[in-house]
């Protein structure tokens, strides 16, 4: 790709990112504004928010690179993570808009009369979203890197400055428009330049992968190995997207239940249609692109392609797509930040820290910027960790804690403080230690299985423990648990 051609589209995205957040930032008065967007966003608007947010690096560059590299048995990580929008549908969406809280954290403390549960949910919260932004980070560094040539940290520092600028300025009202329009740019970065390399592959006979491998049937060889890692991937991706905190906050800023129902219907569509894009140009690179797999390259096939297959055009295209993986850095990074500054924000004044001379707006503008420091000075100094594997550990590490919360919270009245503790810290212990020892050990076999793909124990280890210790303290339980039970639970008018 012509270097000046990849600049110009990464400062165009740059510049309409910050343009949409400060038009949007006349909206944006009140702390409920900064949090929840007054709870006065749309279904269509919020399904295109939550496609942005959610349609990470991992999505945009991710599935196309395992395809690549693996064929069709790595499509179980976009089904699951589709998949886990049906679970949001079914078990949470409405009750936990209903509940009125602001985030995780608020919901936990509310239902639970607890505010040693809230603190566990605060800290955990903060993990995951500095597990899933570091990758984000160094994604954005190598990138620019790639197609510009200009060094890791630019790309690195661009993002991070971008993402706290909006969060600090607008928040949840300024970013929701921020990334509605960056689910359409990145759905339209990969559809257009997928029908000239398409009408491409077709002028050139249409010809098979079996140069590369051939395309592989999911699991054709069912061995122990490989059925426990695609239950493993299904679980984590499933459930943890049930706990994530970017995307469990979309659901507070609805209306009310039935508009949350009708959010999670509509994301189910655009993540579907927008996964069969990145799956067809992983199918194309392993027709034109065999050696980046060898290359450890993979992640880069779908910004390489226009120019392996087109003699004209390739730099637009090739500048197009670049544009849409810098928006999938941007939008996710902005959702991440702003559950984290959420969380944060809401400590700060609970605390009263600083003297107590922030409170409301301040308090999350504060936070928006702190909480992107640490993953910033991660990502400018930690060797590079491949975005799946970041991505994985935290939906593993969701899936262990807030999911067993959630779905115990809601639907099952004898959860208590102590209980939610106990599970949040045995699941997120256990989740957490497993990314450690295989990063720092890299152990073979299935004991290297089972630590990178820990979601198949973590998350019944996380409700096992949630049941166990509440049952052995029921006289805890709280006294007003069937008013909190008919305030999660009854339906509004459709």
């Amino acid at each position: 790709m012509n270097t000046s051609a990849g600049i110009a589209a990464i400062v165009l995205v740059v510049l309409a990112t910050l343009t949409i957040g400060a038009l949007a930032m006349r909206w944006s008065r009140t702390t409920s504004d900064f949090y929840v967007a007054s709870r006065s966003v749309g279904p269509w608007l919020n399904a295109s928010a939550i496609g942005g947010e959610y349609l990470s690096a991992a999505s945009f560059l991710g599935v196309a690179g395992l395809v690549l590299v693996a064929g069709a048995d790595v499509l179980w990580y976009p089904i699951g993570w589709t998949t886990g929008y049906l679970l949001l549908l079914v078990v949470v969406a409405a009750p936990l808009r209903r509940s009125g809280a602001y985030t995780i954290p608020d919901f936990a403390g509310w239902r639970l009369r607890s505010a040693a549960v809230r603190h566990v949910c605060t800290l955990l919260v903060v993990a995951v979203g500095w597990l899933y932004l570091m990758p984000q980070f160094q994604g954005a560094g190598l990138t620019m890197q790639a197609v510009t040539g200009a060094p890791v940290w630019s790309g690195i520092a661009v993002v991070a400055v971008v993402v706290a600028t909006l969060v600090a300025s607008g928040g949840m009202r300024s970013i929701t428009f921020v990334q509605a329009f960056q689910y359409w740019l990145k759905l339209t970065a990969l559809l257009v330049p997928l029908v000239f390399l398409v009408i491409a592959w077709r002028g050139d006979g249409a010809p098979l992968p079996e140069a590369t491998g051939g395309w592989a049937l999911p699991d054709a060889d069912l061995g122990a190995e490989r059925l426990y890692t695609a239950y493993a991937v299904l679980t984590a991706t499933c459930l943890g997207t049930m706990g994530l905190p970017h995307v469990v906050v979309r659901f507070y800023t609805n209306r009310d239940g039935v508009a949350a129902r009708r959010t999670t219907l509509i994301v189910l569509g655009l993540l579907g249609v927008f996964y069969l894009l990145p799956t067809a140009y992983g199918a194309l690179g392993r027709v034109y692109a065999g050696d980046l797999s060898d290359a450890g390259r993979a992640d880069t096939v779908i910004l390489e392609l226009p120019e392996r297959m087109l003699t004209t055009g390739a730099d637009a295209l090739g500048a197009l797509l670049l544009a849409g993986a810098f928006a999938a850095f941007l939008s996710t990074s902005s959702g991440l930040t702003m559950a984290t500054a959420g969380v944060v924000g809401q400590e700060i004044d609970r605390r009263r820290w600083f003297g107590g001379r922030l409170a409301g707006v301040a308090s999350v503008r504060v936070a928006a910027v702190t909480c992107v420091l640490p993953p910033l000075a991660l990502a400018l100094t930690a060797d590079n960790i491949p975005i799946a594997t970041s991505v994985t550990f935290a939906f593993a590490l969701a899936a262990s804690t807030f999911c067993p919360l959630l779905v115990l919270g809601i639907w099952w009245p004898r959860l208590t403080r102590q209980g939610a503790v106990a599970g949040l810290v045995g699941g997120g212990l256990a989740a957490g230690i497993a990314p450690l020892v295989t990063l720092g050990l890299d152990p073979d076999g299935w004991v290297g299985l089972v630590l990178a793909q820990p979601a198949v124990w973590t998350v019944p280890l996380g409700f096992g423990l949630m049941i166990a210790v509440s049952l052995l303290t029921r006289p805890a339980r709280p006294e007003d648990v069937d008013r909190v039970f008919a305030k999660l639970h009854t339906p509004e008018r459709a």
